[in-house]
């Protein structure tokens, strides 16, 4: 059985949410580089698509010169189910090295985000690269104040509601370089957080809270590794990306804590018709030794509620289903497993998870291949809705 006390939101979702911020772009395939150049000439962006006619930001994303706004709605219930991040990001276009077909642009992003139970974040970073060098690397800086509640389940009480305030201060740096003629990046990663957890109750503290996580300091030193082969970040037809790291912490690398993560996803697209796309996605994480409760690994599934299921090791493999009515219309379905499993519990024992659901999908951006829509999940005891900009899957 998973861990008998559920969690409504994690630390680590914030530090997810930036960096989803900050990739997006990374991953502009070359038609959408060759019609910057083309439309540089333009007077007024246009919200239609000279193709079709239809409402598409294609051609104000490429007039404004590198400016994208990305608007995101929040709607976790942990953080009061709903709030909103706006990210002011600038694009510049690379040049193309002779005997590479794409370059991503470097990414510059201020991020911002206020939700309804007054959590709140800021942050900025950078994304960029070397091409001919083979060499990228990001950084970004936040700080986020979070209203937190989380939930044990008591001997002859129930579930019991815990809230706290997190005030977190996280720093990340990534720097990676391919190896020669393959599209196979090997690099190290650091992240460093300083965070404080205040509880806004005033029972007495539950047992399973270590006294250093009020005010307790992480830094973890990873080394990864990273294969991208998909046609489009956003919202991929074809490819596939693997990505595996393990990362430390130790007094060392500037941490509080003792213990090191293993972790590893890869995301397979196939196009099986031309207008049915199928896609699967396997996750794994693994802690060995003891880390921060904030910081356990979870099952980050559509329809279970953020952090829900926690272990030292989880797994899940999920697939997702798109159908192309026509240019601009989807429509997908998805179902998953997975599995929290804590220490000295085997596989087997561990409670099967599992998540269905359907959803739509508009293409809003042809020329960069952005679809975005509406996803509403089941889980076991649980249901969600997402808006989704690009695809569930990005990392």
């Amino acid at each position: 059985m998973h861990a008998n006390w559920s969690w409504k939101v994690n630390y680590l979702h914030f530090r997810f949410a930036l960096d989803v911020v900050l990739c997006p772009a990374c991953n502009w395939n070359v038609h959408a580089q060759d019609q910057i150049e083309e439309n540089k000439s333009k007077e007024k962006p246009s919200l239609k698509d000279t193709l079709d006619g239809q409402f598409d930001f294609s051609s104000f994303l490429i007039d404004s010169k590198g400016f994208m706004p990305i608007p995101l709605i929040i709607t976790e219930p942990a953080l009061g189910s709903f709030g909103g991040v706006l990210a002011l990001t600038f694009l510049t276009p690379k040049e193309i090295p002779e005997g590479q077909t794409y370059v991503a642009p470097d990414i510059t992003a201020a991020v911002g985000m206020y939700t309804a139970n007054d959590s709140w974040a800021v942050g900025g970073g950078r994304i960029g690269s070397f091409p001919k060098q083979g060499i990228k690397y990001r950084a970004f800086l936040g700080y986020a104040s979070l209203n937190i509640s989380f939930y044990r389940t008591l001997p002859q009480i129930g579930e019991q509601e815990y809230k706290f305030n997190i005030d977190a201060l996280p720093v990340l740096l990534s720097f990676s370089k391919s190896l020669p003629k393959t599209d196979l990046y090997v690099g190290a990663q650091y992240t460093f957080s300083k965070t404080n957890v205040e509880p806004l109750f005033e029972a007495e503290l539950p047992d399973w809270l270590d006294g250093r996580d009020f005010d307790a300091h992480t830094g973890s030193l990873g080394l990864f590794t990273d294969w991208d082969r998909r046609d489009n970040f956003f919202t991929p037809d074809k490819g596939t990306i693997l990505h595996v790291q393990y990362a430390v912490d130790d007094s060392w690398t500037g941490s509080d804590y003792n213990y090191q993560r293993l972790s590893g996803f890869a995301n397979w697209f196939i196009p099986i018709k031309p207008r049915w796309i199928s896609g699967l996605r396997i996750d794994a994480q693994h802690v060995f030794d003891d880390p921060p409760f904030y910081l356990l690994p979870s099952l980050n599934m559509r329809g279970v509620p953020v952090a829900r299921y926690q272990g030292a090791t989880t797994a899940l493999i999920e697939t997702e289903q798109r159908y192309d009515f026509n240019l601009r219309w989807s429509i997908l379905a998805f179902v998953g497993a997975g599995k929290a499993i804590m220490r000295n519990e085997s596989f087997g024992d561990a409670e099967t998870i599992y998540n269905y659901g359907t959803g739509f999908r508009y293409l809003i951006a042809r020329a960069f291949g952005v679809r975005t829509g509406i996803d509403v999940a089941w889980g076991p005891d649980s249901f969600g809705w997402y808006i989704v900009f690009g695809h569930n899957w990005n990392r």
